[in-house]
């Protein structure tokens, strides 16, 4: 099939939105290639559509598991053999998933770039005909982006085991500077980049200093329809939001990383088919989640970078039809982002001590624990070794950069079984333990596959089929898998911190310091283009697009600051007409002040009042008892 003949029988499109058909292009004449195109920009269809019409499997990677699990069951929908590894899984499981991968049809294998980090996933990959390597989030490699994550550094590993295979990376969100870096750390064999304007003609663009926050964003609420997303900066800021907001009769409800899998879906989903109206929440919403009729974005805290707020701003009117994005501001809100800013970077120290706690907390032997992954509750690890959460999560990431850890997101993943013997086994075994062969039969008729690969099951289905309780199904499977019929992966939905080096000595801990200056100091700037646009009186869209290194631009006209202009250049006019009717009207005969106000034509009379006191001010006009004459 040709490109144009897949995008319309996979996704039901005739034609391809700006840029996409030449990045596709690009890629097919085997170039590396850099897309930068904004949030809602179509990026997925540049790297699915070309891996569809060659032989063979894309890589795809990407550090957004939420992101990933949705792509796959997207593509799966479309009848796409597509699978994803990703943190949480156990290595039988990953062997199968890979296994299918080099001699199965499977197209599209998604990975966390931790994954990488695993020599047996390495020499998997070695061996599967790999058609192309699509890079999401690309900036995430540059330490000069708004999001560095040291395992993306992994990514020329992946390079090296197919340096004939091109390679797109893809990104909502880059500067002039992480455009380069991301070509260089990925070894571009020549630069060549696409870029779509980061220019959103549709979106007015408004900050509002404001004292009381909540007053402003019931008005907006209220103001403009449809419906709307608004962030916080933590999760407890969801709930209050949320509250205040139905106290107001306005449909509403919160989201953050900390929910359950099936309680994200559930308020996910009413948000996306408009039951509820608005949702707030935390950063962790909006990846991936395309809807288009969104009219408003508020954020009520201030971001901690251009590019963040770019990108959440930009869910806002993906219809191309008019909607806001709002940035609620007031003096606090800076202040409170410079101390983030100085918890952001924990003294080498404190470092030190965090790691040193993080072993004590998993008991893990000075020289022991490489290569463990283990589910990580972060705030039960703050509360035991009472320490800061902001300074902690930062000093992980330094230790991630240092290669002693990884830490990946919150991961849900189902519960998966595989029976690991054959089915005359299975068979003999229910002969002879009747006790467990309804449950067996009941098992095998609910789900295919069981003998092939690690199957997702439904504890609650299975409690209702054979009458008996979830936690007596969970018991039910860790007997049998006991007995040696199955393998049995309860479901997790916890981050997985993995150990990539064995337990470091105190004196042979190295901490990169000079990485660490380097990161304040791009953080530093971050905040100062954030308080930059906030307290700009330049046209909100142009300090963004000046930002993203497009220089050429011009007033967007809808943006807060360009219509204040308009109101008071319109407000200037207005005067001037006003003025100019009176000093008409005057030379003729001497009139009252009742008379004179209803003979001119423009303006209320509130208006038409005040230039006539202006006039007599600047000694234009002149009055004698109740009359006015030039």
């Amino acid at each position: 099939m040709t490109i144009h003949e897949t995008l319309s029988h996979y996704w039901g499109h005739n034609q391809f939105r700006p840029l996409q058909e030449d990045i596709i292009n690009s890629v097919l004449e085997g170039n590396d290639a850099l897309a930068l195109m904004p949030t809602g920009g179509g990026k997925s269809v540049c790297f699915q559509v070309p891996a569809m019409v060659k032989p063979g499997i894309c890589i795809v990677v990407s550090p957004l598991i939420a992101l990933m699990k949705d792509q796959v069951e997207n593509l799966r929908s479309k009848g796409i053999e597509a699978v994803s590894v990703i943190s949480g899984m156990g290595k039988r499981e990953i062997d199968i998933l890979l296994d299918n991968c080099i001699y199965g049809h499977t197209k599209f294998l998604y990975l966390s770039p931790e994954r990488l980090l695993s020599e047996l996933v390495r020499e998997r990959i070695r061996h599967m005909n790999v058609n192309l390597i699509a890079i999401d989030e690309a900036h995430c490699i540059s330490q000069w982006g708004y999001d560095f994550r040291p395992p993306y550094l992994q990514l020329i590993e992946l390079r090296a085991l197919h340096p004939n295979v091109p390679v797109l990376a893809l990104t909502a969100t880059a500067t002039e500077r992480v455009v380069n870096d991301i070509q260089e750390k990925l070894a571009f064999r020549k630069p060549n980049v696409f870029r779509k304007s980061f220019e959103r003609k549709n979106l007015s663009y408004v900050v509002a200093n404001e004292e009381n926050k909540f007053r402003k964003l019931f008005a907006i609420a209220r103001k403009v329809g449809g419906t709307g997303i608004v962030y916080v900066r933590n999760r407890r800021e969801t709930q209050e939001v949320a509250r205040r907001l139905s106290q107001q009769g306005i449909s509403s409800d919160f989201y953050h990383a900390g929910l359950d899998s099936s309680s994200r879906s559930s308020k996910q989903e009413a948000w996306k088919n408009n039951q509820t109206r608005i949702i707030a929440a935390t950063n962790a919403f909006g990846m991936g989640i395309d809807k288009p009729d969104v009219r408003f974005v508020v954020h009520l805290d201030l971001p901690e970078s251009l590019e963040a707020y770019y990108q959440e701003a930009g869910r806002a009117g993906r219809d191309e039809k008019k909607a806001f994005a709002v940035l609620l501001y007031n003096t606090s809100d800076r202040l409170q982002l410079e101390k983030r800013f100085e918890l952001s970077f924990p003294p080498v120290e404190e470092i030190r001590q965090t790691y040193h706690c993080l072993c004590n907390y998993f008991q893990i032997a000075y020289g022991a624990g490489e290569g463990l992954s283990l589910e990580f509750d972060i705030a039960d690890f703050c509360s035991r070794f009472k320490l800061d959460a902001i300074k902690t999560v930062n000093a992980l990431k330094f230790l991630e950069h240092d290669g002693y850890i990884a830490l990946s997101e919150s991961v849900y993943l189902p519960s998966r079984v595989q029976v690991v013997i054959n089915s005359e086994e299975l068979y003999s075994f229910q002969i002879s333990n009747a006790a467990y062969d309804g449950f067996i039969k009941t098992l095998l008729r609910s789900y295919g596959g069981l003998f092939d690969q690690f199957t997702p099951i439904r504890e609650t289905d299975l409690a209702k089929r054979t009458a008996q309780s979830r936690q007596e199904v969970g018991e039910t499977l860790k007997k049998l898998e006991e007995l040696g019929l199955l393998s049995y992966l309860p479901q997790t939905d916890k981050p997985q911190l993995l150990f990539l080096k064995a337990r470091a000595e105190p004196q042979n801990l190295i901490i990169d310091v000079k990485y660490i200056a380097d990161r304040k100091q791009v953080m530093q700037k971050q905040i100062e283009a954030v308080i930059g646009y906030a307290e700009s009186d330049a046209c909100r869209s142009r300090t963004l697009l000046s930002y993203f290194d497009e220089t050429e631009s011009h007033d967007c006209g809808v943006c807060d600051v360009c219509i204040e202009r308009k109101r008071q250049s319109n407000a200037a006019d207005l005067t001037d007409q006003i003025s100019n009717e009176i000093l008409q009207l005057l030379p003729a005969k001497h009139m009252l002040l009742d008379e004179l106000v209803s003979s001119v034509k423009v303006g209320t009379e509130m208006q038409r009042i005040e230039v006539i006191r202006n006039l007599l001010d600047a000694g234009k006009i002149k009055s004698q008892g109740e009359k006015y004459y030039l």
